[in-house]
């Protein structure tokens, strides 16, 4: 039985001395409206509910990804000496900070070569630090993997917030059960992708974002140099770049064109990326060079 319903009923239930005159009923409908009108007020509104995934540890770490439960493996120990110099510039821990140093883009010359790996699992060893946040932004639009590889499925995000000067960053920001990670979807596909990166929005987008927290990190993981234009429009934007390289694999060629594309970024990072130097053993992240 609905509220009206209820509220009918006792209605009908009162006492009167006379039966309702038409005036009397005309008088009552007022009061069942403003009791419609009560109703939404009494739920909380669909748009104040803020997005939410939890995450399976479990899952996450068949993955090998990185989650807190597993903070002492040899893959975090290698993520903790990864981000420890794009900290030490985003905050100035080392003298000097570097403008924007906490708009962070993980990136690649050419597919395949890990850089949706090494942004998760930098964002989950980020976020596992004393006193920091970090946001994971899936800016690589044409092809948008990173929330499918976390099993996060949510439709607006990035392209979004460009597009429609009503919604607001916290209508699209997914909070996670990993304490200090939140994320951000890249968005419905779009053909303008491109000029909505290079747009006055997205500059406008990008201050606020490295002005509103002072202690957060905010990590893109972008498309490949090589293959899209849209990350050199992104890397415009960003204070630091890391670039992922896979190990006797990406040809030198692709990585000196590559990072003539990045090359007025203040500070790009190469990170070595499924080295092996013991019995054949993947490692990620060992190998990680500064390149200014």
């Amino acid at each position: 039985m609905s509220i009206i319903e209820k509220a009918a009923g006792k209605l009908g239930q009162q006492k009167r001395p006379e039966p309702p005159s038409l005036e009397n009923i005309h008088q009552e409908i007022p009061r069942q409206e403003s009791i419609r009108q009560e109703i939404p007020q009494q739920e909380a509104a669909p748009e104040t509910i803020a997005l939410r995934h939890d995450f399976s540890l479990a899952k996450l770490k068949s993955q090998n990804i990185i989650t807190p439960q597993a903070e002492h493996s040899s893959l975090a120990e290698e993520f903790r000496m990864i981000k420890r110099p794009l900290l030490d510039n985003a905050f100035g821990q080392n003298g000097i900070k570097v403008k924007n140093g906490n708009l962070i883009m993980v990136t690649s010359s050419l597919p395949g070569e890990g850089k949706t790996f090494c942004s998760i699992n930098l964002a989950m060893s980020i976020a596992m630090e004393m006193g920091r946040t970090v946001l994971l932004v899936d800016a690589d639009a044409p092809n948008p993997r990173l929330l499918k590889t976390l099993g996060v499925s949510y439709e607006q995000g990035l392209l979004d917030l460009l597009l429609d000067d009503k919604l607001q960053l916290s209508d699209v920001i997914i909070r996670t059960n990993i304490e200090n990670l939140s994320l951000l979807p890249a968005g419905r596909h779009n053909r303008h992708a491109t000029e909505l990166l290079a747009s006055d929005s997205m500059s406008a987008l990008l201050d606020d974002l490295a002005q509103r927290y002072s202690d957060r990190i905010i990590l893109f993981d972008s498309p490949p140099l090589l293959v899209t234009s849209e990350a050199s429009v992104l890397a415009s934007h960003m204070g630091q770049i890391v670039m992922v390289v896979e190990a006797e694999k990406t040809p030198q060629p692709a990585v000196r064109q590559a990072l003539t594309l990045i090359e007025d970024c203040e500070l790009t990072w190469v990170l070595l990326n499924k080295t092996r130097h013991l019995a054949g053993v993947d490692h990620y992240g060992y190998g990680y060079y500064g390149k200014s």
